[in-house]
């Protein structure tokens, strides 16, 4: 699998944010048939820093009602990378 297609998107929600100031880790969005092998070798080469650990969530999808009929959001994957200490990422700034 190609390295630029394991990570999709980076997560940018208030717990993710707060994740990024106090503990240094990102949350990204990866593809579904990653481990997390794929993923620190992935984001090690595509951003040039040093990954400590990965950690994998896989979120269910929920029901969601659309008038009268009831549907399910996306099944997707996430993956919570810490950095090393003393390297930084800066995806965004002023968020």
């Amino acid at each position: 699998m190609d390295i630029y297609s394991i990570i999709k998107k980076p997560v940018f929600t208030e717990k993710a944010l707060n994740l990024k100031e106090s503990q240094n880790k990102v949350v990204i969005e990866v593809h579904p048939d990653v481990n997390k092998v794929q993923v620190k070798k992935a984001f090690e080469e595509i951003f040039k820093v040093k990954v400590d650990s990965v950690g994998i969530i896989n979120v269910k999808p929920k029901i969601k009602r659309v008038g009268l009929h009831f549907t399910k959001t996306k099944k997707t994957k996430k993956a919570i990378v810490t950095l090393k200490a003393g390297e930084k990422l800066d995806l965004i700034e002023g968020v």
